[in-house]
C-alpha cells in the first residue's frame, strides 16, 4: 500500500485516529474472532421503514446502518441510509415528477431524519434534520435480521461466496481513540471485484451514511454525510465524500456541484458476511 493512499486527507479525517478495537454489540460482527460472540447483520432484502402518517404513509427500503458508539454516554445509536428517491408531487393526477427537480435520500435514527436534497445547483436546503413524525407519521422499523451468515475470513471464503451468488455485506468500524467515539457501518456489497491470479478482492459500494469522528455533534446524526465505501484489506478502509465540488473547464472554474470528491483512507476493521452457508 502506498504512502499516499493511506494519508488522512479532508473532512475531519485527520482527527480520526488510533486502532479500530472490536465492538461486540448487538448489531456488529466485528467481534467475530470471538467463537462466542454471535455473527449478526441485516438482511437488506427484506428491510423496511415504514410510517403512519395519513396523507403519507411512505416505506423506504434500508440501504446501510450506521451505529455509532460512545462510551461517554453508554449510547449505541443505529442510523438507517434509506434508498433515494426524486422529488415529486405525491398522489397528483399527472406530471408526478416536479420540474425543478432533486435526488431525495432520508437517513433516520435517533428520533430524527436527516433528508439530503440534491437539486442540479447547490442549495442551502442540501441538508435537513427535523423529526420523522412531522414528514410522515411515527416511523415503523420492519428490520429482518439475516437468518444464516458466514464470516468471510479468507480469500478462498471470499471467492467461493462471491462465485455462488450469495448476498454479501461489509463492516467496517471506525473509531476515534481520543474522544473515544467508535461507529460501524453495515451495507450490501453491491460491487465486489475479484482478481483470482493474485487472490484479491475489492469492496466497492454506497451510498452509505460516513460518520465524522471529530467531534461530539448535537444533534448527533449531524455527523453523518453521504459516502462511498472501498477496501481490500481487513485494516483500512478508503471513503469519497458528497459534498460542493468545482467543475472546473481547463483553469476556470465554471460552477459547483454535489458529487463525491476528495478520497481519503482511514485506518479501520472490516469484516465481510455473506448470507447463507457457503457451496460444499
Amino acid at each position: 500500500m502506498s504512502t499516499t493512499r493511506r494519508r488522512f486527507l479532508a473532512l475531519g479525517a485527520g482527527a480520526v485516529s488510533g486502532s479500530c478495537l472490536a465492538w461486540s454489540g448487538p448489531h456488529a460482527a466485528l467481534a467475530a474472532s470471538d467463537a462466542a460472540a454471535p455473527i449478526r447483520c441485516l438482511d437488506y432484502g427484506r428491510s423496511f421503514i415504514g410510517h403512519t402518517g395519513a396523507e403519507n404513509s411512505v416505506r423506504f427500503w434500508v440501504e446501510s446502518r450506521t451505529t455509532l458508539i460512545d462510551p461517554q454516554t453508554e449510547a449505541a445509536t443505529d442510523y438507517y441510509q434509506c434508498a433515494s428517491c426524486k422529488s415529486e408531487d405525491t398522489f397528483a393526477e399527472r406530471d408526478l415528477f416536479l420540474k425543478d427537480n432533486y435526488d431525495f435520500l432520508p437517513i433516520i435514527g435517533g428520533g430524527q431524519v436527516l433528508i439530503f436534497r440534491r437539486p442540479a445547483q447547490l442549495s442551502p436546503r442540501y441538508r435537513d434534520v427535523r423529526p420523522p413524525v412531522a414528514v410522515w407519521g411515527q416511523p415503523e422499523f420492519h428490520l429482518q435480521a439475516a437468518e444464516t451468515v458466514t464470516v468471510l475470513d479468507t480469500w478462498e471464503k471470499v471467492h467461493a461466496a462471491t462465485k455462488a451468488a450469495l448476498p454479501l455485506v461489509s463492516q467496517t468500524e471506525l473509531a476515534n481513540a481520543e474522544l473515544g467515539l467508535r461507529a460501524v457501518i453495515e451495507c450490501p456489497v453491491k460491487t465486489m471485484n475479484l482478481s483470482v491470479p493474485r487472490k484479491l478482492y475489492q469492496v466497492d459500494t454506497g451510498p452509505i451514511a460516513y460518520p465524522r469522528l471529530d467531534q461530539r455533534y448535537e444533534p448527533q446524526i449531524d455527523c453523518l454525510q453521504l459516502a462511498f465505501v472501498a477496501f481490500n484489506a481487513p485494516h483500512f478502509a478508503d471513503f469519497i465524500v458528497e459534498q460542493p465540488t468545482p467543475v472546473v473547464d481547463g483553469a476556470a472554474e465554471l460552477c459547483q456541484i454535489y458529487h463525491y470528491s476528495q478520497p481519503f483512507s482511514l485506518e479501520a476493521k472490516n469484516v465481510l458476511l455473506a448470507l447463507g452457508s457457503l457451496p460444499a
